[in-house]
């Protein structure tokens, strides 16, 4: 298939999500501790190798914020040495790379479908509580982070009470203006004529908070903002100054083992979080396709090789940038690798235009995002599909609000794991309705599940510890395929318990 088939629906998809990434490069950068351009040259790495190398068909890859506290820490654990960091980069990728090719992707269907949809649906209320603040013009939480506690000692929702606070009525009215143009454009405008497809309104709603700047600072509306609340990226002088922003890793530190450690724990976080958002993106994808999780894994590590060979942050597959793509359009991976050569362009060339942005008119765009993750009517289907899949997606979301993406996908996890033993507990065994034999013994035909494991031990004790002396027992393994060796020595245990109960055990196809 040309890779340019569905360019009239990729190109315009790429440039909102072009704009969604520059703040949240920008943002994961600050939060990390590291050169503000490292986040930049992290997303056009993102979009440009990883877009090309992925099988992935709308999944976007750049900076993460599930990796900015590691990055912070790390950073300083290595005597504040970014170029010693570059290293440990280099080495993650080189790892991923090794699990790409051990085919350690199929990891990524292990996770219940429960969890991702709470995963999904986490994301996005977290999108519109962290945003609410850029909103309203409050910018002390650092977009991009998505940790329930600041660095301040504020949270979530403290950071939002406290951003009530100091409403900055500029930045109020550029949201509230984008807001009801996004609004209109999803529910009237797209319906009415073809062109409102083609120019989607997130960049009408970029456009529209660049002019109202403008007309802040020059007067013509009675309203202004501060260097905070618009974009800040640097603006090279010349095409020189635009490469000294790179910075080279350094090599001599590949003795140090604590390069080493730090390298692994970003390899398996960095995995991880890519594998989650592949089958994120993948439920989001209209057209279900399916992404080669291994292929990811490899595109992932030569994009971590690239990103730290030339100063950028670790990379993975991102869910906020991946859902913009599908919301507003995406059809094809040429989306994810269009919005990383215009982040390389603009960083070249119109830096200084990038910096009149609000980030009330991205904040605007991101609610929009959050919305659609997170919509009522989901919470409804889950809840009918009952308490095995809407527990799980609840425990999810609440775990992703009050800790963050990692913990909250583990807290999710665990309580899907509980309900998986439960419910293994629950079908180790049927009984038959009981018979008497020629003798005139009451007889208890019980007969084993196809996979019997050790977690069935207690059910099936409780069963064999209610069957009343003075009668017989058939332990029947017919449809048996594999029972694990703790349940065979229960079995064994009993038949010699029994005699002292005057209980007759029969044993059908038991293979001790």
């Amino acid at each position: 298939m040309s890779p340019f088939k569905h360019f009239k629906n990729d190109l315009p998809a790429s440039i909102v999500v072009f704009f969604v990434a520059v703040p949240l490069c920008l943002g994961i950068a600050l939060a990390s501790g590291a050169p503000l351009f490292a986040g930049i040259i992290a997303g056009i790495v993102g979009g440009i190798v990883v877009g090309m190398a992925s099988g992935s068909p709308l999944g976007v890859s750049g900076p993460a914020a599930g990796l900015a506290v590691i990055v912070l820490t790390s950073i300083s654990t290595l005597g504040g040495s970014y170029q010693v960091f570059l290293t440990a980069v280099v080495l993650a990728g080189i790892l991923q790379l090794i699990l790409g090719y051990a085919k350690a992707g199929f990891i990524a269907y292990f996770f219940p479908s429960s969890v991702i949809k709470g995963m999904l649906t986490g994301i996005g209320l977290l999108i519109i509580l962290k945003q609410i603040p850029h909103a309203i013009g409050w910018d002390k939480d650092v977009e991009g982070d998505d940790a329930f506690l600041q660095a301040d000692g504020q949270n979530t929702f403290t950071e939002i009470s406290k951003a009530f606070e100091f409403i900055t009525p500029g930045a109020l009215v550029i949201a509230a203006i984008s807001l009801a143009i996004l609004i209109l454009w999803d529910t009237v405008l797209t319906k009415k004529h073809k062109i409102f497809q083609l120019i989607q309104g997130p960049i009408v709603v970029v456009a529209l908070g660049i002019f109202m700047n403008i007309a802040y600072s020059k007067g013509l509306l009675p309203f202004s903002l501060n260097e905070k609340q618009i974009v800040s990226i640097p603006v090279p002088n010349s095409i020189g100054s635009f490469f000294g922003q790179f910075t080279i890793p350094d090599f001599t530190a590949l003795n140090n083992f604590e390069v080493w450690k730090i390298a692994f724990v970003i390899a398996i976080v960095a995995s991880l979080e890519t594998l989650l958002c592949v089958e994120a993106t993948d439920k989001l994808d209209p057209d279900k396709r399916i992404t080669p999780t291994n292929r990811e894994l490899k595109a992932q590590g030569l994009g971590n090789i690239v990103s730290g060979l030339i100063g950028g942050l670790p990379i993975t597959q991102v869910i906020v940038r991946s859902s913009a793509n599908i919301n507003f359009g995406g059809k094809t991976k040429m989306s994810a690798i269009l919005h990383g050569v215009f982040l390389l362009i603009s960083a070249i060339f119109i830096a200084s235009i990038l910096n009149l942005i609000p980030l009330a008119s991205l904040a605007a765009i991101l609610l929009m995002v959050g919305y659609k993750l997170a919509k009522p009517s989901l919470f409804k289907q889950m809840y009918k599909l009952g308490w095995e899949q809407f527990i799980p997606f609840m425990a999810t979301i609440i775990a992703i609000l009050a800790t963050d993406l990692l913990k909250g996908i583990t807290v999710g996890i665990l309580v899907g794991i509980f309900y998986t033993l439960r419910h293994s507990y629950r079908n180790s065994h049927h009984v038959k309705d009981i018979i008497s034999d020629e003798n005139g013994l009451a007889v208890h035909h019980l007969v084993l599940a196809e996979e019997v494991s050790f977690f069935n031990k207690a059910s099936l004790l409780n069963t064999l510890d209610k069957i009343p002396s003075n009668s017989k027992v058939i332990i029947d393994c017919s449809n048996s395929k594999s029972v694990a060796y703790d349940v065979i020595e229960i079995i064994n245990d009993y038949e010699l318990n029994a005699k002292t109960k005057n209980i007759q055990v029969e044993k059908i196809n038991f293979k001790p």
